[in-house]
């Protein structure tokens, strides 16, 4: 059995999207014939939202080891408070003596703090190790805004893009079109060193839910009103879905509103700053489109195992998509175990359609780039608002098991046996 270090600073309790690649994976690696053993930052060094709970989804058997950070009292003066920088050496050390001392064959850096990244060509110098590198957002932020420090930050990030980028063994990605950007921004990097790989679907999860009892303080799922659910982030990007499920939702109770005038539409954990500076951007564009009365905007962070519970208790699911064609489908899975009623408005091109189709596991209303939110709406109203009772869908669950966590770590795992055939020379 091959043995893999994976690096993913982000770690149980601390409940950051960038570690879940890693956490869900670990049940099956070794059904695949790899070992996995863990490098983590100290999650007390971490200011993310911490749900002990969360602990309890990982395997007795894994082995892990806890790297420092320098305290923030000496590199705040320097500008540099992110647990990425200031874990770093660190991590760089507590590698060496891991790589030293347990001879992984390969290294596999999950997150997305980016600097840390540039371990795997010092590593590889170093013990002669290959490292595979999974890209779940873009690290070159072009759209940042202007200014020194911003300007700075992208010079900054370039460079040390092109440093991890400049030997790596594989890259993973959960969008193509990133794997696009990169292979264009660096020639040296081919198609086949590359895998497009989204998150699983987090069936073990939700056994835990109803194992543990994971309660949820959302809403009071049994207070005779009717609950609808989305959970996860907000965002710019998403406001075309979202005003055209508004307009169709305001539409609907002016025909009946006796019918719709029970429901609140609950948007839960939709920033990641300061729940105090965070506007509630959605409840505003809800107002605007005259049903803001009917939607309830929680910007806070929630547990992870929290939100599903979440999506347990709603009496139907709403999931609005990205303007983003090349949006990936992680995100929807854990709607789909959910189990309940669900409207999903994505555009036409984005995977999660492709998700939708093959499993018929709720309803899909599709939006084309240039379309209005009006013609979008009146779609939405008649695929869904007309529909009484809304039906749960008939889910083709055979279809979805090439979706599962299982099948997404045997996909991982072949993405690791490619990167050990790359020579090192």
């Amino acid at each position: 059995m091959k043995r893999v270090l994976i690096v993913t600073p982000n770690w149980p309790p601390v409940t950051y999207p960038d570690m879940h690649r890693a956490r869900m994976a670990l049940p099956y690696m070794k059904e695949d014939g790899w070992e996995p053993i863990i490098l983590h930052t100290d999650p007390d060094e971490q200011g993310g939202f911490k749900e002990p709970a969360l602990v309890q989804t990982i395997p007795d058997d894994i082995r892990t080891w806890q790297a420092q950070a320098v305290s923030r009292v000496w590199t705040w003066p320097l500008g540099l408070t992110h647990v990425g920088w200031r874990s770093l050496p660190s991590l760089y050390r507590l590698g060496g003596r891991i790589i030293e001392k347990e001879k992984p064959d390969l290294v596999f850096f999950s997150t997305t703090m980016f600097p840390v990244m540039v371990l795997g060509p010092l590593w590889r110098k170093k013990y002669g190790l290959r490292y595979v590198l999974d890209f779940q957002d873009p690290w070159v932020q072009e759209a940042r805004a202007a200014g020194v420090k911003s300007s700075f930050s992208r010079l900054l990030d370039r460079k040390l893009e092109r440093y991890a980028l400049q030997s790596p063994s594989h890259v993973i990605s959960v969008s193509a079109s990133y794997v696009d950007t990169l292979i264009g921004r660096y020639p040296s990097l081919k198609p086949e060193q590359c895998t497009v790989l989204p998150f699983g679907a987090p069936e073990a999860d939700f056994a835990v839910v109803q194992a543990k009892r994971i309660s949820q303080e959302a809403f009071q799922p049994n207070d005779g009103w009717r609950h609808w659910v989305y959970a996860g982030r907000g965002g710019a990007d998403m406001n075309f879905a979202l005003r055209s499920f508004f307009l169709a939702l305001a539409d609907a109770r002016r025909k009946a509103p006796i019918t719709w005038n029970r429901l609140r539409v609950h948007f839960i954990g939709t920033h990641y700053a300061d729940s105090r500076k965070a506007p509630k951007a959605i409840e505003r564009l809800a107002s605007e489109c005259g049903v803001g009365d009917l939607v309830e905007e929680k910007t806070e962070r929630i547990g992870y195992l929290e939100s599903l519970r979440c999506l347990i208790d709603a009496e139907a699911l709403v999931v609005p998509g990205s303007e983003e064609a090349g949006y990936t489908a992680s995100k929807i899975y854990p709607y789909i175990l959910a189990r309940k009623p669900l409207l999903a408005v994505f555009h036409e091109r984005s995977s999660v359609c492709q998700v939708l189709r093959e499993t018929h596991a709720g309803e899909l209303v599709t939006f084309s780039s240039g379309e209005s939110p009006q013609s979008v709406a009146g779609r939405i109203g008649s695929q869904w608002f007309e529909r009484r009772p809304i039906p749960v869908p008939k889910t083709d669950w055979d279809a979805f098991a090439r979706y599962s966590a299982r099948e997404m770590t045997r996909k991982l795992c072949r993405a690791f046996g490619h990167a050990m055939k790359e020579s090192l020379l």
